[in-house]
């Protein structure tokens, strides 16, 4: 006899029809359905939590960390959820819970996120979404195996320059695209302290590759595919940096199309967010999305100022031989309340998850083309995926 709703998360306002346990996605008629979230560090307590609480029919249930200043901020934050001190509480009492977000440290996304599908629940991985492409094959096989939704959280696919980019180019504004250039730039020549991604290797999962990189190569996927040759220089920069703190990737793609990336802390000049040059124009966007920085400063994601241009962005569009400063263009509104709302429409039934696991197998093949590139000192192929011929 298959389970009831409840027993697979969803509340008691909700229908009480039956549903097969494996199969979370035919559910159609859901309301309610139960979030834990693992870790309330800043991708917990900034990006996942909020979002969730923000998202019609999602509610968080359950937060597990074991940090005593996280728990106490989670009681604050939400004083209805139940706080446990170790994934393995959760595991023993999970009956209320439908989706699961693994928000913890790097190394510890795959076995959470493998044991999270082993008890029939939807699962969402902050990025990286492993450690490598192995672990991210697992993770896939259990998926399969077991029916379950899994997805990578890819917010900045929502970031308000982002989604200018894509505007730009489903238009054939520019004219096709012949280069991009994308940068995440920091001036931070400290180690910063108590941050395990500057405490740890990068085998481990520490760096700025694995971390600002996994966004950077993500958008440059969704718009140009995967790259057919890879070429990176990656650095450990500062005094007492346990892991790389400065790396640049030059990708080529089918039809010549180039894209260079740069990571940074040790930038005390910041070049431009986007650089994109096509056939006829170039888009240039200075500055970064306001939405986790209107967050960290305790706005939430239900606020009406939420995602909203601050000012803190420029666009601006040049044309090919044009002199002066070019035109400014208006930035859209950034959406990353759109990821979530995706993921409660997929438990229902209703859609595809909103970033397929295979684009977190994707980034971590281009880093570990990179990696290879700096060990040979040469440009190299990036695997296929496990979907790709």
């Amino acid at each position: 006899m298959a389970p009831s709703i409840r027993a697979r998360g969803f509340s008691d306002r909700d229908t009480g029809s039956a549903v097969g346990a494996a199969r979370v996605a035919d559910c159609r008629s859901v309301e309610r359905i139960g979030v834990a979230i693992l870790g309330y560090g800043l991708a917990g307590s900034v990006f996942h939590a909020p979002l969730v609480a923000a998202t019609p029919g999602l509610e968080v249930r359950a937060i597990v960390t074991a940090n005593p200043e996280r728990r106490s901020r989670a009681a604050h934050d939400f004083p209805d959820a139940r706080l446990l001190d170790s994934a393995d509480r959760l595991w023993d009492d999970c009956q209320d819970i439908g989706l699961v977000v693994v928000a913890t440290p790097n190394h510890l996304h795959a076995p959470q996120a493998i044991a999270a599908l082993g008890r029939r629940l939807a699962v969402v991985v902050d990025k990286p979404m492993a450690l490598g492409t192995a672990e991210v094959g697992t993770m896939l096989a259990a998926a399969e195996r077991e029916g379950g939704l899994l997805s990578v959280f890819q917010n900045r696919r929502w970031d308000s320059d982002f989604l200018l980019v894509r505007e730009m180019i489903a238009g054939d504004q520019l004219g096709g695209l012949f280069r991009i250039e994308s940068r995440f730039e920091r001036y931070r020549p400290e180690v910063k302290g108590g941050s395990w991604r500057e405490e740890i290797s990068s085998e481990a999962g520490g760096g700025l590759l694995l971390d600002l990189g996994s966004h950077l190569i993500d958008q440059t996927v969704v718009l140009l595919g995967m790259p057919r040759s890879v070429y990176a220089e990656i650095a450990t920069a500062r005094r007492g940096a346990a892991a790389d703190d400065d790396c640049f990737l030059a990708l080529e793609f089918e039809g010549g199309a180039r894209a260079h990336l740069w990571m940074s802390t040790m930038a005390p000049s910041i070049g431009p967010r986007w650089r994109i040059w096509g056939s006829r124009q170039a888009l240039e966007v200075w500055g970064l999305d306001p939405q986790e920085s209107y967050i960290v400063a305790g706005g939430r994601p239900s606020d009406p100022a939420y995602g909203e241009p601050d000012g803190s962005q420029r666009a601006v569009l040049i044309r090919g031989g044009e002199a002066g400063p070019g035109s400014e263009l208006p930035l859209p509104a950034g959406r990353y309340g759109d990821y979530y709302a995706g993921m409660a429409a997929a438990i229902r039934g209703e859609g595809p998850v909103p970033v397929p696991a295979q684009a977190g197998w994707d980034v971590l093949a281009v880093v570990e083309a990179a990696r290879r590139s700096v060990a040979t000192g040469t440009v190299v192929h990036p695997e296929t995926g496990p979907d790709r011929s």
